[in-house]
C-alpha cells in the first residue's frame, strides 16, 4: 500500500475522532473506553499474529513499549481527559503544533543551533497555540472557566506524547514489523488503562451504556485504533519522520466538518486567529507548510507512473 495514502486515511480517521469521542464520553468513562478500545483492537490482530510475528530482542521490545507509553498511555489519557472539558475542535489544531515540539526538543537535547528565521516562525506558531489554549480568558472575562484551559493544556500534553511516539517509532520500525509493534503497544497500552478502568467501574456500570458509548467503542476499536494505528505505523516506517507532521493538517478540517452537526461546535475568532498563527508560523519557519499531503500523494503517483 502507498505509505502516503496510509497516513492520509489514518489522519482522516483521527480528525473525526475528537468530536466522536467527546460524544461517547458523555456516556462512558474515559479509561474504560480506552481499555476497551485498545484491548479489543489487539484481539483483532490475533488471527494474523503468525503472519507477522518475528523474534525481537529485549532492547527492541523496550523501544516498542516506549512507543506505547507515549503514543497510547500518555497521548490517549490526556486526550480523553481533555475532551469533556473543552471544545473538541481544539484538539487537532493543538496537535498540529507537533513541529514546534520537535524543533524545541532538537535544540534542548540534540544541541542544534537555533536559526533566527526558524525560531521566529516556531515562536509565532507557539503564540497561536497559546491563544487557543487561553481563549476562555478572552471569551469569558472575569467568569473564566479554568476547566476549559485545563482541557486545552491536556491536549498539549497529548501532543507531546504523539511527538515522542513519532521520534521513537521512526527508528524502532526499521527493526520491528509495524504490525507486531502495533499489537504489542496495544496490549501494553490496554494494561496501563486497566487499573484506572477498575476504579471507574465502582461508580459506572455497563448497563448504563447507550448509543453514544457504543458509537465510541465501535469507532475506537475498528477505525481509530486497529485501522488508523496500523496505517500510521506502516506509513511512518516508509517515509521521513520530518514529513509525518504534514498529515496532521488534515485533522482540524475533518474535526470541524463533523463537530458542527454532531456537537454544534463552531470555530470562534480566537480559534481562527490561533490557527492562522500556528500554520503561518510553521510556513515562515520552513518556507513551506510542508507539502499538502494530497499533493504529495499525487506527485508520488506520477513518479510511479513514470518509472513504470
Amino acid at each position: 500500500m502507498n505509505p502516503i495514502l496510509a497516513l492520509i486515511i489514518a489522519n482522516l480517521v483521527w480528525g473525526a475522532a475528537s468530536p466522536i469521542f467527546k460524544l461517547a464520553l458523555t456516556n462512558i468513562p474515559p479509561f474504560t473506553l480506552a481499555f476497551i478500545r485498545f484491548s479489543f483492537a489487539a484481539v483483532l490482530f490475533l488471527p494474523f499474529i503468525k503472519l507477522f510475528w518475528k523474534k525481537i530482542n529485549f532492547q527492541e521490545l523496550l523501544e516498542v513499549l516506549l512507543v506505547g507509553v507515549f503514543g497510547i498511555t500518555i497521548n490517549i489519557s490526556f486526550f480523553f481527559l481533555g475532551l469533556p472539558k473543552t471544545t473538541s475542535i481544539n484538539a487537532p489544531i493543538i496537535a498540529s503544533s507537533g513541529p514546534i515540539f520537535i524543533y524545541l526538543l532538537s535544540i534542548l537535547f540534540l544541541r542544534e543551533r537555533p536559526k533566527a528565521k526558524i525560531l521566529f516562525g516556531m515562536l509565532t506558531a507557539l503564540i497561536g497555540v497559546l491563544i487557543i489554549i487561553l481563549s476562555p480568558i478572552f471569551l469569558e472575562g472575569k467568569r473564566v472557566d479554568f476547566g476549559e484551559i485545563e482541557g486545552n493544556i491536556f491536549f498539549l500534553i497529548a501532543t507531546f506524547g504523539t511527538v515522542m511516539q513519532t521520534i521513537i517509532s521512526k527508528d524502532t520500525l526499521k527493526k520491528v514489523n509495524p504490525y507486531q509493534a502495533t499489537f504489542i503497544s496495544f496490549i501494553f497500552g490496554a494494561l496501563t488503562f486497566f487499573p484506572l478502568m477498575i476504579k471507574e467501574l465502582r461508580i459506572w456500570e455497563f448497563s448504563q451504556l447507550n448509543n453514544n458509548g457504543i458509537l465510541g467503542i465501535v469507532f475506537g476499536v475498528f477505525l481509530s485504533s486497529a485501522l488508523a494505528y496500523l496505517l500510521f505505523y506502516y506509513g511512518i516506517s516508509k517515509i521521513k519522520a520530518s514529513e509525518v507532521g504534514m498529515f496532521t493538517y488534515i485533522d482540524p478540517v475533518v474535526a470541524i466538518i463533523i463537530a458542527i452537526p454532531l456537537l454544534h461546535e463552531y470555530p470562534n475568532i480566537f480559534f481562527i486567529a490561533g490557527s492562522v498563527l500556528v500554520f503561518g508560523g510553521i510556513f515562515f519557519a520552513e518556507g513551506r507548510l510542508h507539502w499538502h499531503p494530497f499533493h504529495k500523494l499525487k506527485s508520488q503517483s506520477s513518479n510511479l507512473k513514470t518509472t513504470t
